[in-house]
């Protein structure tokens, strides 16, 4: 599978970014660092915006800047991401490790939704896009995930960092 990752955070009034291989980011708090890193002393925020294969998005915010505590809040378009990817695994697992009940109760269910978005759906609330508005984007037929990680971005004000680095 082939995925682009950005880490986008806010130093200020300005936006940075960089481009991330998530094959080098061992967990969760590997990549909590990381995000921690480019703020510097800014409180943030300090995001992760991720696409794979154009089947999910994958968002993960954190906030503090480098002495922040706050854990990081994960979101993912899909839920079922999970059990096809390594990424989507690390970061769904690590950040709520008491969803493996879930599994077995959608199991027993039948079928499933088309999309099954879970995580904190509003995480980037305070950045232009509610939970309720980041649900519909990931279920909006015909938006691909690059599309939804732009519209969130433009909200934000970093669709251009996020740009400059998806054009390499």
């Amino acid at each position: 599978m082939s995925y682009f990752a950005a880490a986008l955070a806010r130093t200020g009034e300005n936006w940075t970014g960089v481009e991330v291989d998530l094959d080098e980011v061992e967990d969760i708090e590997a990549l909590t660092d990381l995000l921690r890193d480019l703020t510097g002393e800014a409180p943030g925020p300090a995001l992760l915006m991720l696409e794979e294969d154009d089947e999910y998005v994958a968002i993960v915010r954190v906030d503090g800047g480098a002495t922040g505590l706050a854990e990081p809040r994960v979101f993912l378009s899909d839920r079922r991401a999970v059990q096809g990817s390594d990424v989507a695994a690390m970061l769904w697992e690590e950040a709520d490790p008491e969803d493996d009940e879930d599994d077995e109760d959608d199991e027993d269910e039948g079928t499933r939704p088309v999309v099954e978005p879970v995580g904190d759906t509003e995480l980037l609330a305070d950045l232009g896009t509610t939970g309720a508005d980041l649900v519909d984007l990931c279920a909006e037929e015909g938006l691909l995930p690059a599309d939804v990680l732009t519209t969130v971005c433009e909200r934000a004000g970093c669709a251009d960092v996020l740009e400059e680095l998806r054009e390499g």
